[in-house]
């Protein structure tokens, strides 16, 4: 591999010990020196009861400093952008409907893990895929969401799918994709089934055709099939073959078969991806598109430290894909960080921490006692699902 003198590199190896091997080719400087100086910016976090992520709970709450009223609270239940819950004497209570249960039942699970714990409180949950709160509502209404852009003020917290209620994926678990714990442990075997050295050197991409942004992806694989192997798959909405541009869907490929491939490709769905965090733990390089939708562990994960960028219309994916590939340390190195943040500072603990955090801020900024609603009912705990 050549060496890249003009990228700085003594910026990388010495602000983090990022790679001591650089970049070939002059025609990639360009790169090199957006890596430098993401390193050069970059303070890696050190978590200390999920602080690397406290940054957008305080955000997030920073509109409602002032406190949050009664009257703002029923406007907030009245608008029917959420399921309404209710803690009173460290018991969790919930209005009857709830658009999709699994979600609910995602959500109740860290909730009462520390309801022991948690003071009277009460607040607006929305298991839908869209954030509800737009920033030109004339009123700010407190609704939780797992995910938003910059043009919402969406309350995120961590998505149900951390436990269940998240998509059918291949195979289909019980609960869709869930169960955070035992899909980390699942995609750490097939992680270590194929190290770096034993990766194919390529693209990769499997989901269905959520929107008309990915064909970018799928046509250079058609046209290129040795730099990314990228195919649609069949979903629900699936009439024929012109849902996956023209041909038949491929079949779906388990997520720990994802980790045979280099690169592995991250868009956005309705909102943000589940499946981004995924990801990270086979030790591929993520390329990331767009970066519109956030969830709440996103802002500490960067471009070109975690992830290798790629703009929402993918005018510059080919080019990246061969920049990876005519430098391959320095894609490995990126690929480390990627896993090593996600497996330090998204495990099940930090997400329960984080639940505790954002309900404890969160409730003292009530300027009343919640009553509780006599015609709730009363959610227990259930027996956990074996998945995987």
């Amino acid at each position: 591999m050549g060496r890249f003198c003009s990228w700085s590199v003594l910026i990388l190896i010495q602000v983090c010990g990022f790679c001591s091997v650089e970049a070939s080719g002059k025609e990639w400087n360009k790169y090199g020196d957006k890596i430098a100086a993401a390193l050069k910016s970059y303070t890696p976090c050190n978590s200390v009861h999920c602080s690397c992520h406290l940054s957008v709970l305080h955000q997030d709450l920073q509109p409602f400093k002032g406190g949050i009223s009664e009257d703002v609270m029923a406007a907030t239940v009245q608008r029917g952008i959420g399921t309404h819950y209710q803690i009173i004497g460290h018991k969790l209570y919930r209005e009857h409907n709830c658009m999709f249960p699994a979600r609910c039942s995602g959500v109740e699970h860290f909730i009462l893990e520390l309801i022991d714990r948690l003071p009277d409180m009460e607040m607006v949950v929305n298991v839908r895929d869209y954030p509800q709160v737009s920033n030109w509502m004339q009123q700010t209404l407190p609704a939780f969401s797992f995910s938003k852009t910059l043009d919402h003020l969406d309350i995120m917290y961590p998505a149900w799918t951390f436990w269940e209620g998240g998509p059918a994926v291949w195979p289909i678990y019980p609960t869709g994709l869930g169960r955070w714990d035992l899909m980390r442990d699942d995609l750490n075997k097939s992680a270590s089934q194929w190290p770096w050295k034993k990766k194919e050197s390529k693209g990769f991409f499997r989901g269905s055709r959520t929107s008309p942004e990915r064909d970018p992806l799928i046509l250079l694989s058609r046209e290129d099939p040795d730099l990314v192997d990228a195919e649609y798959t069949k979903n629900q909405a699936w009439k024929s073959e012109k849902d996956t541009l023209g041909r038949p869907p491929a079949k779906e490929i388990p997520l720990a078969d994802h980790c045979k491939y280099k690169y592995l490709f991250n868009f956005r769905g309705v909102a943000a991806s589940f499946r981004f965090k995924h990801l990270f733990l086979c030790g591929s390089l993520v390329f990331h598109v767009g970066d519109e939708w956030q969830e709440f562990f996103y802002p500490q994960l960067k471009p070109w430290v975690h992830y290798i960028p790629v703009k929402q219309d993918l005018s510059d994916v080919r080019e990246l894909l061969q920049f990876v590939k005519e430098n391959d340390a320095v894609a490995k190195e990126i690929a480390t960080k990627g896993m090593e943040f996600i497996l330090n500072h998204l495990r099940m603990q930090d997400v329960s921490c984080y639940w505790e955090k954002l309900l404890t801020e969160f409730s003292s900024l009530l300027t009343y006692k919640p009553k509780r609603k006599d015609n709730y009912n009363q959610v227990i705990h259930r027996p956990s699902k074996t998945e995987l």
